[in-house]
């Protein structure tokens, strides 16, 4: 039997590698595909043969068997197309098994032979590396994500009889066109939003030391426009995330090579999104919204109208970091780091406390609009940033404003400078064997942890709370690039605990933050 041709499927961002086997046995002519797999693999029979004789390849009148292996692992997906077409014609003596045993195989078959791009072939191409083989064929379409794979040999083909030119050594294929450098600009700047000056020293909080932000105000006063400036103040991916950035894109079966930006990835599902188009699932399992914002920000515009079970369902992401999706066959572990950055209104008409707009909601219908987002969920926001209306006079002002390239400085120095002071503590202290949190709470003055301490009880804080408040407080030291934290950071980090205030916040007229000194 000749040595099987090497192929992959996906589960979740995950490749798994699979041998195609081809065995003659008795029977009609034809062949059966064995081995778990799914719908579309099983139709891969009719599309295989149709490509094999339209590119003018003639299987002898015998019956095959083809086998994925390994057999009880799932197999989904119509990149199998051409690994099987080339383990037909290997059997049958039609096509030589150069280096089939070191070489990748992807590529779904049209009907005449030519070759389709197909849904994960970055995480394909790292699988395959990471499991030893040296080269890969893959659809000419696929060249933009195949240039983003260094230190393996990656062939582009656009027909089924190049491949079998080329494993027979009569022909060459093409290598990957070297694209453009990638770009970090979209054209939104923090400068275009007149106003919120509280908003926006939060957002640069948040950018700074990756803390989850829930902005609170009337409808039009920026919440939106601000969320989507956030990419463009994070600090631009290095080389690795980049990578895993357009590893989770691929999987995800986006084809365009946009996925190639420097800017931080972007997304803003609807409020009507279901728990596994938020977390991840399905049949296959794809990855979900959270996952395709890792790295990035994930935008969660009016947050009470997402279901509840969906936003419960983020609750254990936002702690770990990771996506944990389990199906009775089949289990799928994908990174999920975002920054959360959630909208909302602070009634149902969205008026209550505006200064000019009369609010038409009761304090029971306030109360049950705020209730949809369970205590537990506010808890893990860092940040709780109100948005007062905007007047005219502000939108008209002249005077320049910071672009998010000022900011971002900013950012990056903050986190600079965070690097640096964890690595001097660690040389410092040696095996330091305490929590993180004590380590935080060491770094403040007696003024600061007395009023911390006050905050505590009159605030009625969670632990949890409490925690965000320290982490918030060193943010603000690094961007002061202060090694203590002093009682103003502390103060500043306080006030941002918005939802967390003991009275009734049906009663009360949503306050105002305070601008940045």
């Amino acid at each position: 039997m000749i040595s099987p041709v090497q192929s992959g499927t996906l589960s979740g961002i995950e490749a798994r590698g699979v041998q195609v086997e081809v065995s003659p046995i008795r029977g009609l002519p034809g062949f059966d595909v064995v081995g778990l797999p799914e719908a579309a693999v099983r139709e891969s029979r009719v599309r295989v043969q149709a490509a094999l004789m339209n590119a003018g390849y003639a299987l002898p009148e015998q019956r095959f068997v083809v086998n994925l292996a390994p057999a009880d692992l799932r197999k989904t997906g119509s990149a199998f197309d051409l690994a099987i077409a080339i383990a037909l014609l290997a059997q049958c003596g039609m096509c030589a098994p150069n280096k089939l045993a070191e070489t990748l195989i992807i590529g779904e078959l049209s009907l005449d032979g030519h070759l389709r791009p197909v849904r994960g072939l970055l995480p394909q191409l790292r699988g395959a590396q990471a499991r030893g083989l040296a080269a890969a064929i893959v659809p000419d379409g696929d060249s933009a994500w195949s240039e983003l794979v260094a230190g393996m040999e990656v062939r582009c083909a656009a027909h089924l009889r190049e491949v079998v030119a080329f494993l027979g050594a009569e022909g060459q294929l093409a290598l990957p066109p070297r694209l453009g450098a990638p770009t970090d600009d979209d054209g939104a700047d923090l400068c275009d939003v007149r106003g919120q000056h509280g908003a926006k020293r939060a957002l640069e909080i948040a950018a700074a030391g990756n803390h989850n932000l829930l902005m609170i105000g009337p409808p039009g006063t920026g919440k939106t426009m601000l969320a989507r400036r956030l990419p463009g103040i994070l600090p631009l991916p290095e080389r690795h995330e980049a990578l895993e950035i357009a590893t989770i894109a691929s999987a995800a079966g986006f084809i365009s090579p946009s996925a190639r930006r420097q800017r931080r990835p972007f997304r803003a599902p609807h409020h009507s999104c279901s728990d596994a188009a938020l977390v991840g699932g399905g049949d296959p399992i794809r990855p979900g919204e959270v996952t395709l914002a890792h790295r990035g920000v994930l935008f969660l515009d009016e947050l009470p109208e997402f279901r509840r079970n969906a936003l419960e369902s983020l609750r254990p992401v936002m702690e770990a970091g990771l996506a944990e999706v389990v199906r009775v066959r089949d289990r799928a572990v994908m990174p999920a780091n975002p920054l959360i950055v959630a909208a909302m209104n602070p009634c149902p008409c969205g008026y209550h406390g505006h200064k000019k707009r009369i609010c038409r909601c009761g304090p029971d219908r306030i109360d049950s609009y705020r209730a949809r987002i369970s205590g537990p969920l506010l808890d893990r926001f860092d940040l709780h940033v109100a948005l007062p209306a905007i007047d005219v006079e502000q939108l008209e002002c002249r005077e320049p404003l910071e672009d998010s390239v000022q900011v971002r400085a900013r950012v990056i120095a903050a986190r600079d400078y965070a690097g640096l002071r964890v690595a001097s503590e660690r040389k410092k202290h040696g095996a330091d064997r305490r929590t993180p949190q004590q380590r935080l709470a060491d770094a403040l003055e007696p003024e600061a942890r007395s009023l911390l301490h006050r905050a505590m009880q009159k605030l009625q804080l969670s632990l949890r709370a409490y925690d965000k408040v320290l982490r918030v407080s060193r943010t603000l030291a690094d961007l002061e690039q202060s090694e203590i934290v002093r009682p103003d950071h502390v103060a500043e980090a306080v006030q941002y605990r918005l939802l967390d205030r003991p009275e009734p916040p049906a009663r009360a007229r949503v306050p105002a933050v305070a601008t940045s000194r």
